[in-house]
């Protein structure tokens, strides 16, 4: 009779790990596969304004799990701030003109090493916008140990213009003035363009064709990214 109630206690045990193993098992096939995030770089965002860098940002956000650094937003958040800082900022955004690289340089200095989670990639949209910026976000992922590529979406400055202009329409941005808007535009060929040179030299740049629907876009991106 021992010998029975043991033997029973013994296939009861059996079945209930195999529950066990299968519940893990179930549970572990549901759960996201994030060990890509550590294989992936981070991703520079180039592209005129209105190209809809910003857009493509946020869906491989979702889809592909990066964190986003988006210049822009930063500094209208700084520029609502009742500071000296703020009013500076504001200043300058609604003019069109670059914001001095020690400001926005300190912006993504806080980011990277204090809001940013370590093991997953970063998309940096709207920046570096100038040589020396370039130079001061490279060495900070260098020291950082972070690897980059680039992607440039590409649309014709008529068009930028025009969806701008739309843009504006909509949301009402203060610096989203005609005025404002053919000086960032500007400022995009004087400063931004030039840099995709050196990081064409470095085998980091794919270029997206910007001029058609936003789904297209995404999967352009999504098949040159890999």
């Amino acid at each position: 009779m021992k010998n029975f109630s043991f033997f029973s206690f013994f296939l009861r045990r059996k079945k209930d790990r195999k529950v066990e193993r299968k519940k893990e098992k179930l549970s572990t096939s549901q759960s996201p596969n994030l060990s890509h995030l550590s294989q992936m770089k981070d991703l520079i965002l180039v592209g005129i304004q209105g190209s809809g860098k910003g857009t493509q940002a946020k869906i491989l956000a979702q889809n592909k799990g990066y964190q986003i650094f988006e210049t822009g937003g930063a500094l209208r958040a700084i520029g609502k701030e009742d500071s000296d800082l703020g009013r500076q900022v504001k200043e300058i955004t609604t003019r069109g003109d670059l914001v001095p690289n020690e400001i926005v340089m300190e912006i993504v200095r806080d980011f990277v090493n204090n809001k940013a989670e370590k093991s997953k990639p970063i998309i940096f949209d709207g920046i570096p916008r100038s040589e020396e910026q370039r130079q001061s976000l490279e060495v900070l992922l260098e020291d950082l140990g972070r690897d980059f590529e680039v992607l440039h979406v590409v649309l014709s400055e008529d068009e930028a213009f025009s969806r701008v202009m739309k843009r504006a329409e909509i949301e009402g941005r203060a610096d989203d003035n005609p005025e404002a808007i053919r000086k960032r535009i500007q400022n995009f060929y004087k400063f931004t363009q030039p840099l995709l040179e050196p990081w064409n030299k470095m085998g980091k740049v794919t270029d997206i064709d910007g001029d058609q629907p936003i789904e297209k876009v995404t999967a352009e991106i999504a098949e040159k990214l890999g």
